[in-house]
This record gives C-alpha cells, structure tokens and sequence, in this order.
C-alpha cells in the first residue's frame, strides 16, 4: 500500500491504524512505523534499519514483542519491488 508518506504495510493485522513504512538505503531495508492514534510516533522516532532490527530481536526473545514480526524483512521486500516497479511506469 501508499500514500504520501510511502509504502507502507500493516504489522498487527488487526489493528489498521498502525502502518509500518519501508524504504531502501544505502543497501539496507529501513523501517519506520506510525500511528493515526499517536503522531508523536513518526514525529520522535526515525528510520531504523533492518540491521538494527536483528541485533534487537536478540534482546526480545520470548518475550510480548516480536520485532522479527512488526518489521517485517519479507513484505519489505514485496513493497521495494513494487516501488521499483510503479518508478519504471
């Protein structure tokens, strides 16, 4: 999905007013969620790369939050694609 801030997918299904949006630099995968119930969210945290993201999971394991779900290496790839793809059009 997108809209003016970019590309963007749902990490909790269930909850629709939380998008994860992606991009790609400088080699990486980056990520940087917001919230239509928090603005301060976007506003206070920056792109976090993929590769922060794993040193991270290592600090989350068993417990509630599971960063290897909400930051989602898979889905960021389908949506660099297809902005790869719509910059061709």
């Amino acid at each position: 999905m997108k809209d003016s801030r970019g590309y963007y997918y749902h990490p909790f299904p269930r909850n629709k007013a939380v998008r994860m949006y992606v991009r790609e630099a400088a080699g990486d995968f980056e990520f940087r969620m917001w919230s239509s119930e928090d603005d301060r969210l976007w506003q206070e945290h920056g792109w976090v790369p993929y590769s922060a993201i794993l040193q991270a999971r290592s600090i989350y394991r068993g417990k509630r939050f599971d960063p290897g779900q909400a930051y989602d290496l898979d889905l960021a790839r389908e949506l660099i694609e297809q902005m790869r793809q719509d910059r061709r059009r």
